[in-house]
């Protein structure tokens, strides 16, 4: 999920920690336990801070290793040992387990979307999503912060709130799941061309509308939308087979790029001086863009002049490395 909604999921967390007896009596303590799944629900996310370093290393290791089961053990450790320091005399058990669920929520959720975690870490280093929840969803985070309001004005008591709230969420996410399900076979319904590999369906922020990827067993793709009833598709894409395309799996950006996705494809353009490599990856076109990409721009001897990987649109990744090298 996107890291607004993690935030107001740390606070219905805490709201729920009321239906236990001794957080519901103790101001102090249902503070400390707020302080606690609010800092559970961000910190596997810590690893955004890679971006300093650069993006190459952020995108190799975002939703990695930090969303691994022994990392998950570390969040609660080191997020309930400094709440203790600040709260000496509420009783810990508490905190750490509701601090311990706040950690694996946002894990758990994560799974839902297209890009995914490594959550099977250390035992496998497989990206694991499940492409039922899209990463923004309007109804989880409006429906959070419609229950946090109600909590706040003192309206409604947080137990009976919050537990009406996650019941309904439990049963959503059962919806999307069956929804997927039914998108996925009405995708393979409608389509009656050259048999595929895999259908990819991924939701959107509408939940009538999926992004529709077709992948073929020469690993190119067909990509498309559903909307509703009607399947379209809009391009098939392929790698290029230019020597340019090899040479540019040398570059550490496009490394990391191809070691978070199997669903890239490559394209060569040709420039006075040489040769511009962009990778893309086909699950994520938005107006007619592919905005994850990484780019490697060569001279003739296939020689790294200049590179790029993250999240831009054609327009402002073209001034990026314009900029770069001027």
């Amino acid at each position: 999920m996107d890291t607004s909604t993690h935030f107001v999921m740390g606070i219905g967390l805490a709201g729920l920690a009321y239906v236990d007896p001794v957080v519901a009596s103790s101001p102090m303590l249902a503070a400390a336990v707020m302080v606690g799944t609010i800092a559970g629900s961000q910190a596997p996310d810590i690893d955004t801070a890679l971006r300093l370093k650069s993006n190459s290393l952020y995108i190799r290791n975002h939703r990695g290793m930090s969303h691994s089961p022994p990392f998950l053990l570390l969040w609660v450790l080191l997020i309930t040992g400094v709440i203790a320091l600040i709260f000496p005399d509420v009783p810990i058990g508490h905190v750490a387990t509701w601090t311990a669920i706040a950690v694996g929520v946002h894990v758990f959720t994560d799974l839902f979307n297209t890009y995914g975690t490594q959550a099977a870490r250390p035992f496998s280093e497989r990206w694991i999503a499940w492409n039922i929840i899209h990463i923004f969803d309007p109804f989880l985070f409006a429906s959070h912060v419609v229950a946090i309001l109600l909590w706040a004005f003192d309206l409604i008591a947080p137990a009976p709130l919050f537990v009406t709230l996650y019941i309904v969420i439990a049963l959503y996410y059962v919806w999307r799941i069956i929804a997927h399900a039914q998108a996925v076979a009405k995708v393979k319904r409608l389509d009656n061309n050259k048999p595929a590999l895999r259908y990819i369906v991924i939701p959107t922020i509408s939940w009538n509308r999926w992004h529709v990827v077709k992948h073929f067993a020469d690993n190119s793709y067909e990509i498309g939308k559903m909307d509703g009833a009607e399947l379209t598709w809009h391009l098939h894409a392929s790698s290029s087979t230019h020597a340019a395309v090899a040479a540019s799996r040398k570059s550490p950006e496009v490394t990391a790029f191809l070691y978070f996705t199997s669903y890239a494809v490559a394209e060569v353009e040709e420039l006075p001086a040489g040769y511009k490599v962009r990778w893309a990856d086909v699950r994520y076109r938005h107006r007619k863009q592919y905005p994850f990409v990484a780019v490697v721009v060569m001279d003739r001897n296939f020689e790294t002049i200049d590179t790029y990987v993250g999240w831009l649109s054609d327009e402002k990744m073209d001034k990026k490395l314009l900029s770069a090298r001027s």
